[in-house]
């Protein structure tokens, strides 16, 4: 099949999924939702947006074979260049793009339902664990298994919680006072183009967009997900769940910025 397939492996980090890569390709495990994904990813080639993988087939155990995207992919806590100003500008601007690039894109069968008003197909995890850096720079992004069609704002909403980041303080994951993550989302949302009435919207969808994480992630061990069972039991919803009650509880402050002409 792809070049690369073949080749010895070498088996990655990943949050829910088993990646490995061979050579310039990787390999990961697909679901119902594939098709639809992989059809995204040539909409999105087709349509001028490279800093996603191409799609390249399926190999003969069923996994999809991707390109792999040169750089560093962050974890948490947040790296100092995951951190910076630049990748916070860096990201915004990935994302208009490719919220840009996804207009007339259709497809059924995606993991998550739509969201209405459909404005775009949003990417349903866009964080630094998801995005490809080269030193400061975000120059990539991955791991498309939620993508679904919905509003712009939600996926802004998400975005904002991890590169700002919007988390309380008790959140070892986290940084910034709550002034510095204001500024932070702030200028995220500047650099994104997000319009006024999103703007003023913003602080209950990341508050919305947690608590649905939280049900997605109840969900998918109800269903036998070890790997969202392992985090529930590790307590990361009761994480996500004091993040949500901290963005309404600092409301003032986000919006205050957000709304400044």
């Amino acid at each position: 099949m792809a070049d690369g397939e073949n080749a010895p492996g070498e088996i990655m980090a990943g949050g829910v999924n088993r990646i490995e890569r061979r050579g310039d390709r990787v390999l990961r495990p697909t679901g119902p939702w594939s098709p639809a994904v992989h059809g995204l990813l040539a909409h999105l080639r087709a349509a001028g947006f490279t800093a996603g993988p191409r799609f390249h087939g399926i190999a003969e155990d069923g996994r999809e074979v991707l390109d792999f995207l040169p750089g560093e992919v962050p974890n948490y806590p947040a790296t100092p260049a995951s951190a910076s100003r630049t990748a916070l500008l860096d990201a915004a601007r990935l994302l208009r793009r490719y919220h840009d690039a996804t207009a007339g894109y259709r497809a059924e069968g995606w993991m998550l339902p739509a969201r209405e008003p459909v404005e775009v197909v949003c990417h349903g995890d866009y964080a630094p664990h998801n995005c490809v850096l080269d030193g400061e720079r975000v120059v990539g992004v991955i791991d498309f298994d939620t993508a679904h069609p919905g509003p712009r704002l939600w996926d802004v909403a998400h975005a904002v919680y991890r590169w700002a980041p919007t988390t309380a303080p008790g959140n070892a994951d986290g940084f910034g006072t709550p002034g510095e993550q204001a500024r932070r989302v702030r200028e995220f949302c500047d650099a994104y183009g997000l319009g006024r009435a999103d703007r003023a919207g913003l602080v209950d969808a990341v508050e919305a967009r947690l608590h649905a994480l939280v049900a997605h992630m109840r969900a998918e061990a109800a269903a036998g997900s070890a790997a969202f069972a392992a985090h529930l039991a590790d307590g990361h919803h009761l994480m996500y769940l004091s993040d949500a009650a901290y963005v309404v509880r600092e409301r003032a402050r986000f919006e205050d910025l957000l709304l400044a002409e």
